[in-house]
């Protein structure tokens, strides 16, 4: 390793003491028990990422500049610089739950953002390597980044309900799954206000879902994969668990009313309309 490794272990330290860190440490573990307890995150399905940049100095940020990076197959030039809280690869959300130092890592992107240096937990080296789709996360970094978008959150989940949905003859386009899903209850539209994108099924994981993920993004804030999950994209972890779970809850009622033998009325088009005026 290069460097001093004194210089290295304060640096760690510095990291993890400051008292954001803390807070999101903390929202961390608690959005990834929620996770495991809805059974969105079985094995070890489910990541995400924080941007936390702005937490840090130029320079802190430039010490991190120091040490090895990791080459990265694509460039990521307009993040370059920045500072990411990733979770890990293969890791569980039932013990991220009780451990998101353990199964979390720093990650930082060099000058031209074509390669990443891993900052490890309580010691030096990984306690964690990036996710397996840190590409995709990346990828979706910077497009916020270029918008100028507020969101410095990336979640990615199983939402059972919402692959169950997409699993159905006819809902396997935005239209449909936007009609029944804003229209089982008033708070889907209320929070969230500009619809769910949607993304036909491609292989998990393929730069073809990352770019196709991208461009849907553009427009919305929610991403429903058919057959495989959801990504959302929010201001923080928690605002991007919020967005999934109304929209799970909007098709336990579907299937509620549909188990009844009879289909749900629904909010009217005019109804729907009418709350995302007032938002």
């Amino acid at each position: 390793m290069i460097g001093n490794i004194d210089i290295l272990l304060n640096l760690l330290s510095d990291l993890f003491q400051k008292k954001e860190i803390h807070t999101i440490m903390k929202e961390v573990a608690e959005v990834s028990g929620y996770l495991w307890d809805r059974g969105w995150a079985e094995r070890n399905a489910g990541n995400f990422s924080i941007n936390i940049t702005d937490y840090y100095n130029e320079k802190e940020l430039e010490g991190l500049s120091s040490y090895p990076f990791f080459p990265l197959p694509k460039a990521y030039p307009a993040i370059s610089g920045l500072l990411f809280l990733v979770s890990g690869a293969s890791s569980r959300m039932r013990k991220t739950a009780k451990n998101p130092g353990g199964n979390t890592c720093f990650i930082y992107l060099n000058a031209s953002g074509t390669a990443y240096h891993i900052i490890g937990g309580e010691r030096v080296g990984p306690v964690a390597k990036p996710t397996s789709e840190l590409a995709i996360h990346l990828a979706i970094h910077q497009m916020l980044h270029q918008k100028k978008r507020t969101e410095k959150v990336v979640l990615h989940t199983h939402v059972t309900e919402l692959i169950a949905l997409t699993q159905l003859p006819g809902f396997d386009n935005e239209e449909m799954l936007s009609n029944v899903l804003f229209g089982m209850y008033p708070e889907a539209s209320t929070y969230i206000p500009g619809g769910l994108g949607y993304v036909p099924y491609l292989l998990p994981g393929a730069e073809k879902i990352a770019q196709k993920t991208i461009k849907t993004l553009n427009n919305h804030r929610i991403i429903i994969w058919e057959k495989h999950g959801c990504l959302a994209v929010n201001n923080t972890l928690t605002d991007a668990f919020d967005d999934l779970d109304l929209l799970a809850k909007s098709a336990r009622i579907y299937f509620m009313c549909k188990s009844t033998g009879m289909g749900p009325q629904g909010l009217t088009p005019g109804q729907i309309a009418e709350i995302k005026s007032i938002v």
